[in-house]
């Protein structure tokens, strides 16, 4: 069986480091976080350029922008009025209860972060972890659709693990750092978006070599049918 150390070693030698999470500070990771839910990346960066032009990348700023007007410079990301109502209700809960200081939130212990952002509107466990370890820089793993997809082909699993049982098993075997969690996330976000697809482009797959399902034969190679995917 692959040791996950080796995946991550073969997938930093293809793409490299790749510096992730995109955002300049703490309060625009958060912002992108709760964006990003249930669209892509490219509608999040064109919110977020919305945003930035009207000076309301902070939670702060958040927290002072009228509803109705934070619901249309959000509206590229798709969800627009319920994702503003999340982003409200996040700059709320921090400045009611810390006074506006992300550092102050941030200063307790992993699990009890995690235990309060899930209590708030529209935060699940994806975008909890993504919070935790990319804007408060604590070392938890975070588990996404790509995450699940990889796990299962390289070790030949029959279904998808859930979120807990995965993080866990991927926690016990790698070292607690915050930046390996970091660049190990993003390199399987790049293995997802550019090899282990839907319909999968094994041929110069970084993981050819390692994946069980793809050496079982379980996954059909398709790397000559790169513009149907």
């Amino acid at each position: 069986m692959p040791k996950l150390l080796d995946i991550y070693k073969k997938l930093e030698r293809r793409f490299g480091f790749q510096n992730w999470w995109p955002g300049e500070t703490p309060d625009e990771i958060i912002i992108g976080a709760i964006l990003t839910q249930n669209t892509n990346w490219r509608n999040v960066e064109r919110a977020i350029s919305n945003l930035k032009k009207h000076g309301s990348i902070s939670l702060e700023s958040i927290y002072a922008t009228d509803a109705k007007k934070l619901a249309r410079l959000v509206r590229p990301s798709g969800f627009y009025k319920q994702k503003a109502k999340r982003l409200k209700s996040f700059a709320s809960h921090v400045h009611n209860f810390y006074g506006g200081s992300l550092a102050d939130f941030f200063s307790k212990d992993a699990g009890s972060l995690r235990r309060e952002l899930l209590s708030m509107d529209g935060i699940g466990k994806e975008t909890a972890d993504s919070i935790i370890l990319y804007a408060a820089e604590k070392p938890v793993f975070v588990v996404d659709a790509y995450t699940k997809r990889v796990y299962s082909r390289v070790y030949g699993l029959s279904e998808e693990p859930d979120y807990d049982s995965l993080q866990k098993a991927i926690e016990s075997e790698i070292p607690r750092n915050v930046r390996l969690y970091k660049d190990f996330h993003a390199q399987i976000v790049e293995l997802a978006k550019n090899y282990c697809r839907k319909m999968p482009l094994c041929t110069d797959c970084p993981l050819r070599s390692v994946c069980i399902r793809g050496k079982s034969g379980e996954v059909e190679i398709v790397s000559r049918e790169k513009k149907q995917a």
